[in-house]
């Protein structure tokens, strides 16, 4: 049995309507209490399980995770979905970001990060109209606090339009910018990006001391910002995924296994979670039924039709992105990710700590709350 995305009413889609919503005053699925300024604090790769597993070292966060705490990232678990899905407040198969890597309508395989170009238009790409955009039509001053080099980027046009773009360097100066803006009057809703523990995590895995550091510095960082917090304003602090370190034993090389490639075209996604693009003419069900006869012990292997029942991308999938998904996704459960031998560079074959699948390590994530969050 394949298992299901965005099965519980809270989750990452929840985060930035809810905070909105408290900001008029209304009920929210998060039941946040009448606000006047929120800021939305997003830690990229920090899943409640590594968050949990290194508690002594996160002094103000670890003790307010439990249950209660811990939300539904998603599927796909990777940057470029749950920033649009915490961002539009809508799930992949309507916002169209359903994968890092992905086939185009014009058949090209574009990275969904920095393949931005002019076939592919951050405006029209992305589909849902964001959260920042409706607060604008609200009298609701929005901002974005992030590293420099994502201003005017085609992703950050994509799923943060409709925020004005701050780009400051230092984890620690993203924080002072953000206490600044929220001591304001004026209702307010601001974002703060939090990229360091994520590219950690790839370059030396979640489980490594440089990791563990960084997460003790975010926690010092947190709690001296959580402290200038005034009346009537809250933070949560939540993330886009989780993270799987990966050793090299666990990296498959499915070209060594040419049946597995028969009939694909394209293969696509990530090293966790691939979407395979059958050549026409092909079945994508005889596709499906050989890659589970080799990896349905580590891998979760679903055609489309079959993922987009399961809900992994969301209650329904909107005819223009359906193309978008693979023809066959096949997602890791087990700690490996899956390589392409013959690619002379071996790309990502470097890195650590990944994520993508739809395992509870990857998807289950912390909300926290701070201030007048309640």
């Amino acid at each position: 049995m394949l298992p299901a995305a965005f099965t519980t009413r809270a989750s990452l889609a929840t985060v930035l309507p809810s905070s909105l919503a408290a900001l008029r005053g209304e009920r929210n699925d998060l039941d946040l209490p009448r606000l006047d300024h929120v800021v939305v604090i997003l830690v990229d790769g920090l899943g409640a399980a590594a968050l949990r597993a290194r508690s002594g070292h996160a002094r103000t966060l670890a003790p307010m995770l439990g249950k209660a705490t811990t939300i539904d990232a998603g599927f796909p678990t990777t940057t470029a979905a749950a920033l649009a899905t915490l961002t539009t407040g809508t799930a992949p198969g309507e916002h169209g970001l359903v994968g890092y890597r992905v086939r185009d309508g014009t058949g090209r395989l574009t990275n969904q990060l920095s393949g931005w170009d002019a076939q592919m238009d951050p405006s029209t790409w992305q589909r849902s109209r964001t959260v920042f955009e409706r607060a604008a039509d609200e009298g609701v001053r929005a901002r974005a606090i992030g590293l420099p080099k994502f201003a005017g980027s085609g992703f950050t046009e994509a799923v943060l339009r409709g925020a004005e773009f701050i780009g400051v360097q230092s984890l620690a100066e993203r924080f002072d910018t953000t206490a600044d803006i929220v001591a304001t009057p004026g209702p307010g809703l601001t974002y703060l990006y939090v990229a360091e523990l994520d590219q950690l995590a790839h370059a030396r895995g979640w489980e490594s001391s440089d990791w563990t550091a960084a997460l003790e510095t975010l926690d010092a960082l947190v709690a001296s910002f959580a402290r200038r917090l005034g009346p009537g304003r809250a933070a949560l602090l939540t993330a886009d995924h989780g993270v799987v370190d990966v050793p090299e034993g666990g990296h498959i090389l499915y070209d060594t296994a040419p049946e597995l490639l028969d009939g694909v075209a394209d293969v696509a996604g990530e090293p966790r979670v691939l979407h395979l693009y059958t050549a026409p003419g092909t079945s994508a069900t005889d596709v499906a039924e050989r890659w589970r006869d080799a990896e349905g012990d580590r891998s979760w292997v679903a055609t489309r039709a079959e993922a987009v029942e399961a809900g992994w991308f969301g209650a329904a999938v909107a005819p223009e992105v359906a193309p978008r998904i693979g023809d066959v996704l096949v997602a890791a459960r087990k700690r490996i990710a899956y390589y392409d031998g013959r690619d002379p560079l071996r790309t990502g074959r470097n890195m650590v700590g990944q994520h993508g699948s739809i395992t509870p390590e990857e998807t289950r994530v912390p909300l926290l709350r701070f201030g007048a969050a309640g």
